[in-house]
């Protein structure tokens, strides 16, 4: 349990929290854009700078997309490849290091 919640309750909150933002984002934007005008949007823009941790998060799907490559790699190479099957990987990336 997670924050008073089981992890598959916690990531279904945090999905329909990362939908909902994208969402409103984007209802936001299309409401500002119809009221303002998106050329007139564009042509008043400050030069507001942004945050240093900005570029940062860009990189976050990138991020957790190399880590299923590198599972996908183990799971070919060191499993599949030397003849053990899909429940051993399971086994394996389920398991405590230290428990093996």
């Amino acid at each position: 349990m997670i924050v008073g919640l089981f992890e598959q309750e916690l990531i279904a909150y945090l999905t329909l929290g990362l939908l909902m933002n994208f969402l409103f984002s984007l209802l936001f934007g299309y409401y500002l854009s119809q009221n303002i005008g998106l050329e007139e949007m564009m042509l008043s823009k400050g030069d507001k700078v942004q945050p240093w941790w900005m570029p940062l998060t860009l990189g976050i799907p990138y991020l957790k997309m190399l880590i299923t490559l590198y599972r996908v790699a183990v799971l070919q190479i060191y499993f599949l490849n030397q003849g053990r099957s899909h429940k051993e990987y399971w086994v394996y990336m389920t398991t405590e290091q230290s428990e093996v």
